[in-house]
């Protein structure tokens, strides 16, 4: 775990216009200093990211990170005051200082508190530093449309020397992305799915949340393909298991809720709760990925409502480039 001395080494360094990958309870976030235009353009480049593409501001409490909003309405103050610190984000319209490197042109941001100690930590002492409006960009800290990382570790594999610090935090309690919730427009929509469910907003609200429309502005983790393996991967219905792993034999590797087949070298056992199973879905992903396998085959998790975020991610993550 990063001590007191490795905060103060990542605040001088994001003062400084540096990248600084930091966990969070979700996955780790690869943070810049939210109001340089300079470090964000050395954020997306360290991605490979597209300029188009929004990124979330992050603060340590809900007072510091409303002010990179221009209208904070009641339904934001409700569900700060549940949710945050957490993993939620809230796409609310975007202050005049909030410039189009971070919001991708659009006159909304996401903005987010999020709940990891370390995180709180880094966010706290960046905030007494700029002795004023603070905040952190910060993406997932991997390459653009990657599997996301959950350990140090995996920042170190995919940016090496592209990030001047990796703060250490342990495994991400969470595992996979925050919810997103679009709160910029008449009716609070769900933009990505996350570990808080639509009904759990709805219950703080007090009403049924509207779907998703053309309309909605663009957020992270929105294309069609991401959170991708470099291994080709597809979902494969429970009954469609057997037959698949017939066909590719020792050259599959498998993430399934069953016990490990003989025919295949590679089989990772998946639990039947869906927290526990985004928790642990990008490590195993990524450990796959490494076996040099032809393919990765994936049960396909159950069809209901507390598999929603997971699913999200394995559909995105299967879809073809």
């Amino acid at each position: 775990m990063s001590d007191d001395r490795d905060i103060r080494r990542a605040v001088e360094l994001l003062c400084k216009g540096r990248l600084v990958a930091f966990p969070t309870e979700t996955v780790y976030g690869l943070g810049a200093d939210a109001s340089q235009a300079a470090a964000i353009a050395r954020l997306y480049k360290a991605k490979g990211r597209a300029g188009t593409h929004p990124v979330i501001v992050h603060a340590d409490t809900a007072e510091a990170v409303f002010e990179w909003a221009s209208v904070v309405p009641e339904q934001a103050r409700q569900l700060a005051a549940r949710f945050w610190p957490g993993p939620l984000t809230l796409i609310l319209k975007r202050a005049s200082h909030a410039g189009d490197f971070l919001t991708g042109g659009q006159d909304t941001i996401g903005l987010r508190v999020p709940a990891h100690p370390v995180a709180q930590q880094l966010l706290q002492g960046f905030r007494i530093a700029k002795k004023g409006l603070a905040g952190i960009a910060a993406p997932s800290a991997n390459r653009s449309g990657s599997v996301s990382p959950t350990t140090a570790a995996h920042v170190r594999a995919d940016l090496g020397r592209d990030v001047d610090l990796v703060l250490e935090g342990g495994a991400s309690e969470v595992g996979i992305e925050s919810t997103i919730l679009d709160l910029s427009r008449a009716s609070p929509v769900v933009l990505r799915p996350g570990d808080i469910s639509a009904e759990d907003i709805a219950n703080v609200l007090g009403n049924p949340l509207a779907q998703a429309d053309a309309g909605a502005p663009r957020v992270p983790g929105s294309h069609v393909r991401h959170y991708a393996p470099r291994t080709a991967a597809r979902l494969v219905g429970s009954g469609e298991l057997d037959a698949a792993i017939a066909q590719l034999g020792t050259s599959a590797a498998v993430l399934a809720f069953s016990p490990p087949d003989e025919r295949v070298d590679y089989w990772l056992r998946m639990p039947r709760e869906p927290r526990a199973y985004a928790r642990r879905l990008y490590a195993a992903l990524r450990e796959l990925d490494d076996a040099g396998c032809e393919a990765i085959l994936i049960e396909t998790p159950p069809d209901s409502a507390d598999w929603a975020a997971v699913r999200d991610r394995l559909r995105r993550a299967t879809a073809s480039h």
